[in-house]
Order: C-alpha cells, then sequence, then structure tokens
C-alpha cells in the first residue's frame, strides 16, 4: 500500500530530468500545524495564498549556481 509521500518520490523520479515545471496555485487556503502532540495542541494557521512551482532537473542549473 502506498501513501502521498510514496507517490510524491515516484512522481519527483519519473519528472526529474525532463525538465518538468509543475505550477500549484492556492486561492485562500489556510493549514493548521499542531505545534504539540495530541488532538487539542494548539495550532499554528499558515495562509497560502498565491503560486507555488516546484521545477525538477537532474543537477545545478545555471539560475542555481548564480546564488
Amino acid at each position: 500500500m502506498q501513501d502521498w509521500t510514496d507517490l510524491g518520490k515516484e512522481m519527483w523520479s519519473y519528472l526529474t530530468g525532463k525538465s518538468a515545471v509543475i505550477n500549484y496555485t492556492f486561492i485562500d487556503m489556510a493549514v493548521e500545524v499542531p505545534r504539540d502532540i495530541g488532538p487539542d495542541a494548539p495550532r499554528a494557521t499558515w495562509k497560502l495564498n498565491g503560486t507555488l512551482r516546484v521545477t525538477t532537473s537532474e543537477g545545478p542549473t545555471a539560475e542555481s549556481l548564480a546564488h
């Protein structure tokens, strides 16, 4: 049985070397992140509103070497 982590690793492996770009667009998305363990733990709220771009490659790119 696979979980989301396994699926993500497989997709990354498949896309690497193909110069793939994946854009995720978030509109008023809120993610609650527990600060401690347990169902009643206080939570930090992360708000996402914009685009996250994931680019795959097999090695360093000219852009990454310039930074």
